[in-house]
């Protein structure tokens, strides 16, 4: 488990991510340029982030394409990134994931295969691996120390891409181990808010919590008014006819349905929780949950050289 961090160092790490949004918005040569891939078939977009002086790159949440009724996979969607990458000459630093995703598959290793990069996610997967690992009777030989990463990030851990400045923000409430991670002036915020019209991410998952989530919306909004916000899904709202994933914390504080300024956190709490016993589970929740604890990689194989993904019967 992570050790416990102090009101005093979360609010250092807000003001270290809010400072470096600010250099970066003075100054270009600061700024990521920045290429979404939008999979309809999820509804998920993966994102590549590179430095354009020295073109060092991040890919952030990837997807492996799965069939749920064959039980096959393709690398249809990971291939589209792979191509952007080799056709601008970029060098992958880093494969990150912003959670263990319960609505796709991460492509991680492929890419990793392909393209190189250390594969990093948050410190507290391994609360999510504990969790899941009993649903999934994932036996003693399943490590549940986040080791299938070859990184675990932590609240306030400055990293970088080329010469971007890049920091990462533990945003629990989603997941215990949902993170943002800030490149520049831009913040990729995983499954914490959606576009303004749509509102937030459900609170319901094991280990969720709709006032935690609350509070992690909260601290990210008080990041800079123009701080560009990169989102992981859009589902396209009522009335709206365009898929959209880019935003600032300026509109989400006038406009998000769900947590606009003025929206205090008891009636959010209620919003969400009554809105998420609504909710169907997601369609790829049960082998999505299972592979991606694992850093996006299959079940072993058994003795007849074939992986299976278990479906727990009336256990969720």
């Amino acid at each position: 488990m992570a050790e416990t961090t102090s009101t005093s160092q979360l609010d250092d790490a807000l003001e270290t991510a809010a400072d470096q949004i600010r250099r970066a918005q003075n100054d270009k040569d600061l700024r990521p340029s920045i290429a979404g891939f939008f999979d309809e078939a999820t509804n998920t977009v993966s994102y590549v982030v590179h430095d354009p002086a020295t073109r060092e790159a991040a890919i952030i949440d990837s997807v492996l394409d799965y069939e749920a009724a064959s039980g096959r996979t393709s690398n249809g969607s990971a291939d589209r990134i792979v191509e952007y990458v080799e056709a601008n000459d970029l060098s992958v630093a880093w494969l990150i994931e912003t959670h263990a995703h319960a609505d796709h598959i991460s492509a991680a290793p492929y890419l990793q295969e392909r393209l190189g990069g250390k594969l990093g996610i948050g410190r507290e997967i391994i609360r999510v691996q504990e969790v899941f690992g009993k649903l999934f009777n994932a036996g003693t030989d399943f490590e549940r120390d986040g080791s299938q990463f070859d990184h675990l990030f932590v609240d306030g851990e400055r990293f970088r891409i080329g010469t971007l400045e890049g920091i990462a923000l533990h945003v629990p409430g989603h997941t215990p181990a949902d993170m943002a991670f800030i490149i520049g002036d831009a913040a990729f915020v995983g499954d914490t808010i959606f576009m303004p019209d749509f509102g937030t991410a459900r609170a319901d998952f094991p280990g969720g919590d709709a006032r935690e989530l609350y509070r992690s919306i909260r601290r990210l909004l008080a990041l800079p008014d123009e701080t560009r916000l990169f989102l992981c899904h859009d589902y396209k709202a009522p009335e709206r006819d365009e898929y959209a994933w880019e935003t600032t914390v300026g509109q989400q504080r006038r406009e998000n349905v769900h947590v606009r300024d003025g929206v205090s956190e008891d009636e959010f709490v209620e919003m969400r929780t009554t809105r998420d016993s609504t909710l169907a589970m997601p369609r790829l929740i049960l082998p999505s949950v299972q592979v991606n604890i694992r850093g996006g990689r299959l079940p072993d194989p058994e003795d007849n050289g074939v992986s299976y993904i278990k479906i727990p019967v009336n256990a969720v």
